[in-house]
């Protein structure tokens, strides 16, 4: 029997990037992706790896045109883009600053284009109403990169987010895990499935 790419495709692993998307030295992020990473690899569905802004040092934009258009000169850039276009989805540890995400996440999104195309992700998000608005910009974001932004996420929020934040209670996550993992089952289930469902389409298109 000949094995197509698109019967490949639809029998392998989504491998997916959990991107940390705060580099500040006292950053929060390390605490929910740690949690956020034991939850996708207890499933037997997906592959996911941590991707760090704080191991890609990337400059603040500077391209002619975005790399749909112009090959980006940028080394650093360049790293970023052969890193991230590795994986079929992602997830998003977002910080929310003043309503919205913070801008290494950002620009790291801005150094990329083709990278992200139709691939899909969700976000876990953290703050006092569990970085829902800044979720909200990075769905808007994706959307404008051609990507898929799945309906769930997870949000760590209000006496939550106090009880787990260091400068409040400073528990362990697991602590308040109970209200998160229902969210988080259902943002990975989506994740998942729009994974398998885009790689399959990319590799008709493909062939």
């Amino acid at each position: 029997m000949v094995t197509t790419i698109q019967d490949e495709t639809m029998t392998d692993k989504p491998r997916i990037a959990l991107i940390i998307g705060s580099t500040r030295p006292t950053r929060f992020a390390d605490k929910p992706a740690q949690w956020m990473l034991k939850q996708a690899q207890a499933r037997q569905d997906m592959e996911v790896e941590v991707i760090d802004l704080r191991d890609h040092p990337l400059p603040f934009f500077a391209e002619v045109a975005s790399n749909l258009r112009v090959p980006s000169k940028d080394p650093e850039a360049i790293r970023w883009q052969q890193t991230i276009g590795q994986y079929d989805g992602y997830i998003f540890v977002v910080a929310e600053y003043n309503h919205s995400i913070t801008s290494a996440l950002k620009n790291a999104l801005d150094q990329a284009y083709k990278e992200w195309n139709r691939k899909p992700f969700t976000a876990i998000g953290y703050g006092s109403v569990g970085a829902g608005r800044a979720i909200e910009h990075l769905r808007g974001i994706g959307v404008e990169l051609q990507m898929v932004a799945t309906r769930g996420a997870v949000h760590i929020g209000g006496s939550d987010f106090m009880a787990v934040f260091p400068m409040g209670g400073n528990k362990p996550i697991e602590d308040i895990e109970a209200g998160l993992l229902p969210s988080a089952t259902a943002a990975l289930d989506d994740l998942v499935w729009w994974a398998k469902a885009t790689m399959a389409a990319r590799a008709a298109a493909a062939a």
